[in-house]
């Protein structure tokens, strides 16, 4: 044991997340290497706990068996009982008779028996010291009824140091616990299976440093299970909080000792070999790479060492090293969760268990207990991928990890005083779609109408809200009302929007990525984003679409939006819980003048509801706000900002207010560049909402969801626009009702039928 420098034993004292942990090195041990199956293990780990206190005990081999700081303090007050009997010296002369030549004959037995129990038992096994102090003195009362009155005499001193022992024994926890266990039983069980009841461990491989935490499940609601690549993941409902519990139990935690052996081995010789720039072909991802090196390697470990492995082993426990080497370690299964929104790491690191966000269940809390270890190796990865120093002069990173479709941000001291810690966003990999909104109840199909038409009518939106309440899915599933005939300029800081995907579906997109709005270190080769979107404008007629409008570009933007150099549709993001508070932000923050804030056409806000004051939070499309254009300095004292559709709680819904109509200035806009009136505008909304609705009691209908997806849904919008020009042509006028029944017509007998060949349904 190493305290202060100084090795005792086998033991290794360290501290780890705050935590003092007491390590036996047990690969050369010949004894079981578990507290609960060997009395070896126990006298150690009682032996060293006498000596020096710690709050978890861990034994290690090919893999570790982690004993929490409830065991190790059951164990810890055996060793003090322990220290405490060795101090009074209980198995002395004083403790057998009251040394009286009648009892002389006794003393041997008696020694021998309180050395048995209060030394020997009591470090190797605490449960049985306590049943056999119990039958000693049974005997021993017994014996006092039999042998007369000086034997009685003479014998006192040792009954009494028999009750002592017992007496100490029950006020010690573990003992506790084992009368409670017991009186739940009919007959006494072997000691060794109360051992293995008490001190069940928790079991992962010796170079992970997360531990996983299994507690009782009993109480709790299964409400949810699915796999995550080979990882089960299962949500309970806890009837004592309001958080769920989100349970990993990831196939490194349950291998085999063979396939433990396999793996630790595989990383140790894959450590000693450093890959020549010739090892990657072009475009190599080194994550391939090194699975590739640890399947051979584990290939020749498991025959060199007679261990047999089908291929899906083979392959699986590669996965498992990678995962830990040149991955991100257990966190990998959190991030390729696309349940997950978001998830946390606090600092310090390891007092709590990780908690995330689920995208169905809301906030939950984790089994998993991260190390400071694996912390320090993200960072060292992160650092080195984004080329930003991390350190007490630069305490904030921000990064994306593209492969994982997620931003990361890590804040260290001095900001955070108590350690790293990280905020992970995961993305949704393919862009949110109206249809979708829609089905989640986030807004209704009359608003997703409204704005596709605003969309095609090239108006200018800022979509708000509060961080979480879904400003970036809905700015997404606009852009898909684009017509794909049309080029897109997306600006952004951190890569949310899935503009890879959009391209591969048919958008024109092209992507700019700009200096991080919070890293405190300046790369120079990243550009800022007023530099970035003054580039953008001299690309040709494009959509702009930012991000986030927070800084210096918003004074850009509006300039090109007010001389009409934008010349297409813009929209953008922006922190805001109502559009006169959007305009307070962009005019009094931003700096930008009333004048040019006048180019805004519409402003949505979006929130979360809690619901008659319930903790889950529900995204919704609260407010649809126009952007008049006659009015001087507040828009809201001088009728500036009209609503044309207003969230009602109670109904749960988002009204369109009709009497504002007649008040649009936008719509009178509308009229005169596209010839269209009043009632052939509101035609062409309802027609669409209708489409966007036919979706999704379709999906809902035929339990489809694929069917909602973007790519899908485009194609749904394409051939709408189709029909619409074929009508045209033949017609010179259009007639929405025609219209919807022949889209819906071709949906029914052409589109769910290629969907169902495409996705393989019966």
């Amino acid at each position: 044991m190493i305290i202060g420098g100084y090795k005792v034993g086998q033991g290794i004292y360290k501290v780890i997340n705050n935590q003092e942990h007491l390590i036996f090195n047990c690969k050369n041990c010949v004894f079981a290497t578990s507290l609960a199956d060997d009395k070896a293990c126990r006298l150690h780990a009682i032996t060293f706990l006498a000596k020096q206190k710690a709050d978890m005990v861990v034994l290690a081999d090919v893999y570790e068996r982690v004993y929490n700081s409830d065991q190790t303090t059951l164990l810890r007050q055996i060793g003090e009982l322990y220290s405490t009997f060795t101090a009074q010296g209980l198995w002395g002369p004083e403790h057998l008779s009251d040394g009286s030549d009648e009892n002389e004959q006794y003393t041997a037995n008696r020694h021998a028996t309180l050395a048995k129990i209060a030394s020997d038992y009591l470090v190797s096994d605490p449960i049985l010291a306590y049943l056999a102090t119990i039958d000693e003195i049974n005997k021993e009362k017994l014996r006092l009824t039999k042998l007369g009155s000086k034997y009685q005499k003479g014998a006192m001193p040792y009954l009494e140091t028999l009750i002592y022992i017992y007496q100490s024994l029950e006020k010690t926890d573990l003992i506790k616990k084992v009368k409670d266990y017991l009186q739940k039983l009919t007959n006494i069980p072997d000691t060794s299976q109360l051992y293995r009841y008490f001190f069940n461990a928790e079991i992962k491989p010796s170079f992970i440093g997360s531990r996983l935490l299994f507690g009782e499940i009993e109480g709790l609601v299964l409400v949810d299970e699915y796999m995550v690549g080979n990882t089960q993941i299962q949500i309970f409902k806890q009837p004592d909080s309001v958080e769920y519990l989100y349970i990993a139990n990831p196939p490194e935690y349950s291998l085999t000792p063979d396939k433990y052996f396999i793996i630790s081995k595989a990383r140790e010789i894959v450590a000693e070999y450093k890959p020549g720039s010739a090892a990657f072909t072009v475009g190599a991802k080194s994550r391939d790479y090194f699975e590739r090196v640890f399947l051979t390697t584990i290939k020749g470990v498991s025959k060199a060492n007679n261990i047999p492995l089908t291929l899906d082993e083979e392959k699986s426990l590669s996965e498992i090293v990678a995962r830990y080497t040149v991955g991100y370690g257990i966190l990998e299964i959190l991030l390729s969760d696309k349940n997950i929104t978001d998830f946390y790491v606090d600092a310090p690191i390891g007092d709590k268990p990780l908690k995330l966000i689920h995208s169905k269940f809301g906030s939950c809390k984790t089994n998993i207990l991260y190390s400071d270890r694996e912390a320090e190796s993200v960072v060292s990865k992160i650092r080195a991928q984004s080329g930003r120093p991390f350190d007490e002069t630069h305490p904030v990173l921000d990064y994306d990890l593209p492969e994982f479709e997620t931003r990361v941000a890590v804040i260290g001291p001095p900001l955070s005083p108590d350690g790293i810690a990280f905020a992970f966003r995961l993305h949704k990999t393919t862009p949110w779609t109206l249809p979708q909104l829609v089905d989640v109840n986030g807004m209704n199909s009359l608003s997703a109408g409204l704005l596709s038409f605003l969309v095609d009518m090239q108006s200018s939106i800022l979509v708000a809200g509060s961080r979480g309440s879904g400003k970036t899915s809905l700015l997404s599933a606009l852009m898909l009302e684009i017509p794909m005939s049309s080029r897109i300029l997306l600006q952004e800081d951190t890569l949310e929007i899935p503009a890879m995907y959009m391209k591969n579906i048919g958008y024109n997109v092209q992507r700019l990525k700009t200096q991080s709005a919070i890293t405190t270190a300046k790369v120079g080769v990243e550009v800022p984003p007023d530099e970035a979107l003054r580039t953008a404008l001299r690309l040709g007629d494009s959509a702009i679409i930012l991000g986030e409008v927070r800084s210096k570009e918003a004074k850009v933007l509006y300039e090109a939006m007010r001389v009409g150099a934008a010349g297409n549709v813009v929209m953008g993001t922006i922190h805001g819980d109502s559009a006169y508070s959007v305009w307070d932000r962009v005019v009094n923050d931003l700096e930008v003048p009333t004048t040019s804030f006048k180019a805004t056409d519409i402003v949505t806000v979006s929130r979360p509801i809690r619901f008659k004051g319930s903790l889950k939070r529900n995204r919704r499309l609260v407010q649809i706000t126009e952007v008049k254009k006659h009015w001087n300095e507040d828009p809201e004292t001088e009728g500036g900002l009209l609503d044309l559709m207003s969230y009602n709680a109670k109904k749960d819904n988002l009204d369109l207010l009709e009497d504002n109509l007649k008040d649009s200035e936008l719509f009178t806009k509308i009229q005169s560049v596209s010839g269209l009136n009043m009632e052939q505008i509101w035609k062409e909304i309802s027609m669409v909402s209708k489409t966007k609705q036919y979706l999704v009691d379709l999906k809902n209908k035929l339990n489809f969801s694929d069917l909602l997806e973007a790519e899908n849904t485009t194609i749904a919008n394409t051939s709408l626009h189709l029909f619409r020009e074929k009508q045209m042509e033949e017609a010179d006028v259009l007639n929405w009702d025609d219209l919807y029944t022949t889209w819906k017509n071709w949906v029914d007998k052409d589109f769910v039928p290629f969907l169902n060949k495409k996705y393989d349904r019966k």
